[in-house]
């Protein structure tokens, strides 16, 4: 998790536990601590629930959010993101993930490339957060699929352990 966050919620797992799934789903704080997903105000109960945690640890970790100016200018920005990895073969797209090593750079814009000079589009590009997801993976959404060579040009990659065609 980044440092800011790490250091401000470092005495309670249950707060960091609320804010991690905070930025991991993009649900915002307004200035009353209030949680929401894009406008939709969200239940700080079912939250609860959803997470293994009181529902107090949920409006506590909302409150301290809207009090801390540092953690407010995130917060109160998050925005959710529709993701199609899991739908894309119903829409008539493919769905491509990466499992790479994810502090390499460069390693969007190598895949990027040479997928571009195979002729086909990206609909959606999605990089997890290294600090955010234990094991993070890049996802592409492309208009159609890859041919048998461009995925053996994906693998010479340095970087990339595994693709995952869905």
């Amino acid at each position: 998790m980044y440092k800011v966050l790490e250091k401000a919620f470092e005495n309670s797992p249950g707060k960091r536990k609320v804010a991690e799934a905070m930025l991991r789903y993009g649900l915002r704080v307004d200035e009353k601590g209030r949680l929401f997903c894009a406008e939709i105000e969200l239940s700080p109960a079912k939250m609860a629930r959803a997470l293994g945690v009181d529902r107090r640890v949920v409006i506590e970790t909302g409150r301290s959010i809207a009090n801390d100016d540092k953690l407010y200018g995130i917060f109160s920005q998050l925005l959710p993101t529709a993701f199609l990895g899991k739908v894309a073969d119903k829409l008539g797209f493919e769905s491509i993930e990466i499992r790479a090593e994810p502090h390499q750079k460069g390693i969007v814009a190598k895949v990027s490339a040479l997928v571009a000079d195979s002729g086909i589009g990206i609909r959606q590009i999605v990089a997890d957060d290294p600090d955010i997801y234990p094991e993070p993976k890049l996802t592409l959404i492309l208009e159609k699929k890859l041919d048998g060579a461009t995925i053996n040009r994906l693998r010479k990659i340095d970087a990339i352990q595994e693709i995952v065609i869905r």
